[in-house]
């Protein structure tokens, strides 16, 4: 983390000579930057992580497409506790999630908004860890019907629905099967103009349910997870700071407080709790 500040002032200091200009980007909908993110005590496997990476970012909503996706460059800096391993030390190289959504009221040419419900999407978030071997990968596809949803006020709001099929997951005994479901709620929320950029609350809710791990993985697995991001954003034209905090519940779908021995001793599993970032990126 000590990294991560270090790196974020040195952003900071250069960021007023980025504003100074009419801000020019490579595309005018295909909207990308690029991020350094320290993260700390993250939960998605059954040890506290900490990592400082770099990270690919794009969102894009354009006729019937509305997309959102990243790629991660685990332990870029090399910096990180012991159990994390990244790209220069054996570990994944490339950490990747995309969630596109097409909409079916502009591919059907129909209106099926109705109430508060604005816009229908075939909804999907796809996961993908390029682990070096099997004990290492995940590769999971979301799948279902999503919409976004009129609040009458200045907060956008989504909602999806997604049916889960898990390929590789660690080793873990789901593999090859449909196995439980997904409902994700995302949330933005301008806040105020602060220091020349524009101050922003962004987040998004996983609640993940009717799991077989836990019959398949033993005592240590469960059928549901919770992972829940807050954020609070300033933007400007070309640079952008984040600060954000995530709250796990049996991260991972691990079992909160049960033990576990890789080898090394046994140690008990901290799968709930808080795990937060630091991110400053720049737009192009």
């Amino acid at each position: 983390m000590k990294k991560t500040t270090l790196i974020a002032g040195t952003f900071l200091a250069l960021s007023a000579q980025a504003e100074a200009s009419e801000p020019q980007y490579l595309s005018d909908w295909w909207h990308q930057s690029v991020n350094v993110v320290g993260s700390y005590h993250t939960r998605f496997g059954p040890q506290l992580n900490n990592d400082v990476y770099l990270e690919y970012e794009a969102f894009a909503r354009k006729d019937w497409l509305d997309f959102y996706g990243y790629i991660d460059i685990p332990k870029t800096f090399g910096a990180g506790n012991t159990p994390d391993r990244g790209i220069w030390d054996k570990g994944s190289p490339l950490f990747m999630e995309i969630e596109p959504r097409f909409s079916i009221d502009k591919l059907t040419g129909a209106d099926l908004s109705f109430g508060p419900f604005k816009e229908w999407y075939v909804a999907n978030n796809y996961i993908f860890d390029m682990g070096r071997n099997s004990a290492s990968r995940q590769s999971t596809w979301y799948m279902g019907l999503g919409t976004d949803i009129d609040t009458g006020t200045a907060l956008n709001l989504s909602v999806n629905a997604y049916a889960k099929y898990q390929w590789q997951n660690y080793g873990a005994g789901n593999e090859d099967s449909w196995d439980g479901y997904r409902i994700k709620i995302k949330y933005f929320y301008p806040l105020a103009s602060l220091w020349g950029g524009n101050l922003s609350y962004i987040g998004f809710t996983n609640f993940d349910f009717d799991s077989d791990l836990r019959e398949k993985g033993g005592r240590t697995r469960t059928s549901n997870a919770i992972a829940s991001s807050h954020i609070l954003s300033l933007g400007y034209d070309h640079w952008h700071y984040g600060v954000v905090a995530r709250y796990f519940h049996n991260g991972g779908q691990w079992a909160d407080g049960s033990e576990l021995n890789f080898g090394n001793g046994p140690f008990e599993v901290k799968s709930t709790g808080w795990g937060y970032y630091l991110v400053v990126g720049y737009n192009f």
